[in-house]
């Protein structure tokens, strides 16, 4: 029970007792600003109920939208880069990655699993930001090649999720050659027949975009993504003229034939199933 008691300046009250909301049990749209509860926005495929802003998410999200009953088989788990270069810029190279690892709980940038959509075995290798900003490093590079051996030995298709801010700078060349080696991985899939869905992601940009990418048998996106190579701000820069309204945009992409299909989130388990399911047929 609280008390209360008038003084000259005013009423002030006090609680013995200080009720606080839970954290993590609302959810407030970063565009629409709208609120719904946690689980709520969770059930929703981690878009917003009132706008349709897609929030980005885990490797772990999507694996649990994904797959049957979110259960899959984690590949090269332990898979660890080093600093090959003795790196240093802000901070050494070895305390960034160690910082991340420990602030993400991830040990690089790309996590890749297998399991089943609608009882169709499917390899899904997908990027996470919040590692360094989703760049791609030698890790990720060769976790996308091992994945793709996997899949020829299995006879799986694969899917690519994307979320980058390009290459890592810090990995400097090395970093650079994984566009050559995923590219060169990808076309063993095409030899062999066998799927590539590429999934686009807010945002996909630099090597990441000018590579596997934009090589899927089918290239689909989710609403409103960034996709491009350079930010808007150095391209207009380069060009030296004003850019057209929405460019970069993921609608954008689509008009202009670099995307098949843009495919909301809520609907992405259906569309991959529909889509392993014709390959059979």
């Amino acid at each position: 029970m609280g008390w209360f008691k008038r003084l000259k300046e005013g009423i002030t009250t006090s609680t013995k007792e200080k009720k606080e909301t839970p954290e993590g049990l609302w959810y407030k749209c970063t565009k629409c600003k709208k609120i719904a509860t946690m689980q709520e926005h969770a059930a929703n495929s981690y878009v917003c109920v009132n706008c349709g802003h897609h929030e980005r998410i885990s490797s772990e999200q999507y694996f649990d939208i994904i797959f049957d009953d979110g259960a899959f088989t984690e590949l090269q788990e332990g898979l660890i880069g080093g600093d090959p270069l003795n790196f240093v810029d802000t901070k050494p190279y070895k305390d960034r990655i160690t910082e991340s690892r420990k602030k993400t709980g991830l040990n690089d940038a790309m996590r890749a699993a297998f399991g089943k959509v609608h009882e169709q075995d499917l390899v899904v290798c997908c990027m996470d930001f919040n590692f360094i900003g989703g760049s791609m490093g030698s890790v990720v590079g060769e976790k996308i090649s091992r994945s793709i051996d996997f899949c020829l030995k299995t006879k799986t298709p694969l899917l690519i999720i994307s979320k980058s801010g390009g290459a890592r700078m810090m990995e400097a060349a090395f970093s650079l050659m994984q566009m050559a080696k995923t590219s060169a991985k990808l076309s063993l899939m095409a030899k062999e027949k066998l799927a590539y869905i590429s999934l686009l992601t807010d945002p996909t940009t630099g090597g990441v975009t000018a590579s596997f990418a934009m090589l899927g048998d089918v290239n689909i996106a989710e609403p409103q993504s960034l996709i491009g190579f350079a930010g808007p701000r150095i391209v207009k820069e380069t060009i030296g003229k004003d850019l057209p309204k929405g460019f970069q945009t993921a609608e954008f992409v689509l008009e202009h034939g670099f995307l098949d299909k843009i495919v909301v989130r809520t609907e992405l388990k259906t569309f991959l199933a529909n889509f392993l399911t014709a390959l059979k047929n």
